[in-house]
């Protein structure tokens, strides 16, 4: 796993964006919900439109690989690059930072009994994971991401 030096994001950031806002995004989509049903798989659109959750190890990319950058499915927008995902046995893909500071928006989920930060795409506003301070060194972040919500760019 290549490491970012220094990182873009560490967990201050992501706490300080989901408290006060976001980055603005490179551009915006917003698309009634009947477009996305058609555009997008029906598992894509229960998860980036639904925040539904796909089943661990059971999915495309958890243990995927291959080099190249992981778009969101919805929009294309870049999210992550191979180089920072890592094996971090949750049953999802994990990487350890976005492909960019403006990428991802944060906000905080109190569903199911606990308080998380959710990771949403900040062009489409999908929902693609979570993301937590359990990380590896040396910005400590864990992006527990659903591969339904990814497409992968071979590189």
């Amino acid at each position: 796993m290549e490491e970012l030096d220094p990182p873009l994001l560490r967990w201050r950031d992501v706490l300080t964006y989901a408290r006060y806002g976001n980055p603005e995004p490179p551009r915006r989509l917003e698309l009634p919900e009947a477009e996305w049903a058609a555009r997008l798989t029906p598992r894509q659109f229960q998860v980036l439109r639904k925040a539904e959750t796909e089943p661990a190890y059971r999915n495309e990319f958890c243990r995927s690989y291959a080099p190249g950058r992981y778009g969101c499915a919805g929009c294309g927008q870049p999210l992550f690059d191979s180089a920072t995902k890592y094996h971090a046995i949750s049953g999802w893909p994990s990487f350890t930072q976005p492909a960019a500071r403006a990428a991802l928006r944060f906000q905080f989920d109190d569903s199911h009994h606990m308080q998380r930060v959710e990771v949403r795409c900040n062009v489409c506003a999908g929902h693609l994971g979570h993301v937590s301070a359990d990380g590896p060194a040396p910005a400590g972040l864990r992006f527990c991401i659903n591969s339904a919500s990814l497409v992968l760019e071979a590189g």
